[in-house]
């Protein structure tokens, strides 16, 4: 099998069919560039999900009459609660706020919505305790064993919030990936187009090579690789485009937020270690329905 033959039969295939080839190698990098943010957005998902578990604390909210009569928490029903607390296993640390500690706090965090401030006093904000825990998902542990402990009101697990924004991010990925999916059944339609208009065109070529003794593996490898050359090409397109989106857009509008640490920062890292996928997938999706449509379509 000469190289050079089959090498100008592709770049031949190439160049007859221009306008499909370029269509072909858009929609390819269309899919796969959402397909490529789907598995960035797991990515920041799984670095954001540690970020967050790494500062859950489980708050454990004294009622009124602790909150006002014990500031100090040294009465005996809140000191046994804080040793308690302490002593339970898989508990890191535990620390106390009383009223005015939790309005500063409040203050702190609507600096910038005063008419919110202007709605609270201190003592409508109860004492709680702060529990840090070394195994995030055994906070029920604690709900358990001191939720209907006397002096205590109630007790919220932030988790709770994690899991809700966890679930928005998780809405955007599926979200990334039905588009890509989509995307992926018009390349894969473009690619055997492209191979069936191809193979008519050039029917009476292959025609004589069959006749003077050619295999049909020789004839069909060109537009094999044609589909897979223009996969390749999409699949480079959609890396260039991850990290145009990336340093030039999704950098900037989320600049405040990762330097707020509220989500994880997409890595310039993180789109190379996702490329090799996109073209591996691509080259493959293109040789497989490449291969199948001339088994199906093409009599040569």
């Amino acid at each position: 099998m000469r190289a050079s033959f089959i090498f100008s039969e592709v770049l031949s295939g190439l160049r007859r069919n221009l306008t499909m080839t370029i269509a072909m190698i858009l929609t390819t990098a269309i899919s796969l560039g959402l397909f490529g943010a789907g598995l960035l957005v797991v990515q920041m998902t799984n670095k954001t999900q540690q970020i967050y578990l790494d500062r859950v604390e489980v708050e454990v909210f004294l009622n009124d009459d602790l909150s006002s009569n014990d500031p100090g928490c040294q009465q005996a029903t809140c000191e046994a609660l804080r040793t308690d607390l302490e002593n339970t296993p898989g508990v890191q640390s535990v620390s106390y706020v009383n009223r005015a500690q939790a309005y500063e706090i409040y203050k702190r965090s609507f600096a910038n919505t005063p008419e919110l401030i202007k709605l609270v006093r201190p003592e409508s904000l109860p004492a709680s305790f702060k529990v840090k825990l070394t195994d995030p998902n055994r906070f029920g542990v604690i709900t358990d064993q001191f939720a209907n402990r006397p002096g205590v009101q109630s007790v919220r697990n932030q988790q709770d919030l994690v899991q809700r924004l966890f679930s928005v991010l998780d809405g955007v990925r599926n979200a990334a990936f039905a588009i890509a999916i989509v995307q992926a059944i018009g390349a894969l339609l473009l690619i055997a187009n492209m191979i069936q208009i191809a193979a008519y065109t050039r029917r009476t070529e292959v025609g004589i090579m069959r006749l003077v003794g050619a295999s049909r593996w020789y004839t069909q490898l060109p537009f094999l690789l044609e589909a897979m050359v223009a996969a390749v090409v999409g699949s480079v397109l959609a890396i260039v485009g991850l990290f145009t989106a990336k340093n030039v857009f999704v950098d900037n509008v989320l600049g405040d937020v990762y330097n707020a640490n509220i989500v994880a920062k997409i890595s310039n890292s993180d789109i190379l270690l996702v490329s090799p996928f996109l073209v591996l997938i691509g080259g493959a999706l293109a040789a497989v329905t490449a291969y199948v449509t001339l088994r199906l379509y093409v009599r040569q």
